[in-house]
């Protein structure tokens, strides 16, 4: 085999690489062999099928899994050789060995990936926000599952609704004074200042007593769920049944035991688990970021430019998405196309590095993702998906790349870990309200 370098500039490589026609010849005759032990024709024994006819019948196949065989082993015994991993799947360019007796040519570009040496990781200092699950932060979700089981009381006194109120009517949606499907219903409770309904129909009907009927006028959000509504003018008939005002439930015992609580103070000690569980991801959240901060000053290595073209594009679809939506964060929203494509190009290879270099850390210390581990993210995953866990499961188990795709976020979070462990780790109390306050992500 000869093998020709033809690039090599920063990380890109090229190569023109030859092997003779005899040794293709070899092994493809080989190969005819062993798919003539392997057929069964009438009027021969098996095993004992003549590898002419086996050529006269597969040659062609067989020559060209032949091809592709050599041009891969080639092409990882010239990465090996040189000590090179590619950044990416290679460029490869046959230029002859299709025709019996033609030497096997081929071409290859590839990226490689940069040498990345582990830096200094002792002088790591990282600082651990915590925040304690208060009582006020307890009591306002308790009495928000006390609203929950609210009742409602029929209002006696001849008033007109405020806001508050809970107001039942029967309606009748129309557009050009037709009635539209999905637009008539009766006995429903429309809560004054309330959301749940299209915007300025609750609105109407504050001020409005029961047994008083009215038309009034709305238009659908443009990104309503039927399209033939979605941005247009409706009228709907309105009659006010009654007015009701709604009554929260005691917190009390029984509050707790309507919701499977043996106690009040045991669905209180449930919700402080649950806001500290909450607080402890954002603190992860917190400690992860100024981990990776730190980290990033110490890439001091070139990024490969396929591997940020590829973070980037998918970076930018987002931003696509959003800016679409009018989603953008205020920072972003005055900046034009080239600035906004110039920062998160920075990101995309801020990304690239720091996906790197934890890779690179995670290798020299032997940190591997176990099967076990991707098993439970597996499960994971499909809890997100009641009823359909068996589909999620199949779906993993006929699509490898889809596991993979679940190995990645549990190698970095564990060799962030490991990181987290290597650091001098000082721990600070703040409010929850300083624990919730994390920059923009771009990591």
């Amino acid at each position: 085999m000869q093998v020709t370098e033809t690039l090599s500039e920063g990380l890109k490589r090229g190569f023109t690489i030859t092997i003779p026609a005899a040794e293709i010849e070899k092994k493809q005759d080989a190969r005819l062999k062993e798919v003539a032990a392997s057929l069964k024709l009438p009027g021969f024994r098996p095993g004992k099928v003549p590898v002419s006819i086996a050529r006269q019948r597969y040659g062609a196949g067989v020559r060209g899994e032949v091809l592709e065989q050599a041009v891969s082993e080639a092409l990882r015994s010239t990465l090996d050789e040189r000590g090179l991993r590619p950044a990416g799947q290679p460029q490869v360019d046959l230029v002859s060995g299709q025709d019996e007796g033609k030497d096997l040519e081929f071409k290859v570009e590839t990226e490689i990936l940069p040498e990345i040496t582990v830096p200094d990781l002792s002088d790591l200092s990282l600082t651990r926000l915590k925040a304690a699950a208060s009582d006020e932060a307890i009591d306002n979700v308790v009495a928000d599952f006390a609203k929950r089981q609210r009742s409602f009381e029929t209002i006696t006194e001849d008033r007109a609704a405020v806001k508050g109120d809970v107001v039942s009517v029967d309606f009748v949606g129309k557009r050009d004074g037709v009635p539209f499907d999905g637009g008539t219903a009766e006995d429903v409770n429309v809560e004054i200042g309330g959301e749940g309904f299209i915007p300025g129909f609750a609105e109407q009907i504050e001020g409005m007593k029961a047994g008083e009927e009215k038309i009034i006028t709305v238009t659908f959000p443009e990104n309503y769920g039927a399209d033939e509504l979605a941005g247009k003018e409706a009228t709907f008939d309105i009659k006010v049944r009654e007015l009701k005002k709604p009554v929260d439930a005691p917190i009390d015992d029984e509050l707790a035991k309507k919701l499977g609580f043996e106690n009040l103070e045991q669905l209180r000690d449930l919700v402080r688990k649950q806001i500290e569980s909450e607080y402890e991801q954002l603190s992860r959240l917190r400690i992860k970021r100024e981990l990776l901060d730190a980290l990033a000053v110490k890439t001091d290595f070139p990024a490969p430019e396929s591997m940020v073209d590829a973070e980037f594009n998918q970076i930018w679809q987002r931003v696509e998405a959003d800016r679409k939506a009018d989603q953008l964060d205020d920072e972003d929203k005055d900046k034009d196309e080239e600035t906004l494509r110039s920062d998160y190009r920075k990101i995309a290879e801020r990304r690239v590095k720091l996906g790197l270099l934890l890779a690179e850390i995670g290798r020299k210390n032997a940190i591997t993702v176990t099967q076990d581990e991707l098993g439970r993210a597996m499960r994971a995953e499909a809890m997100r998906y009641q009823g359909q866990e068996q589909q999620v499961f199949q779906f993993f188990q006929n699509n490898p790349q889809a596991i993979e795709s679940l190995r990645g976020p549990i190698f970095e979070n564990k060799v962030v870990d490991y990181l987290i462990e290597l650091a001098k780790v000082e721990d600070k109390e703040v409010t929850p309200e300083e624990l919730s306050d994390i920059p923009p992500a771009d990591i």
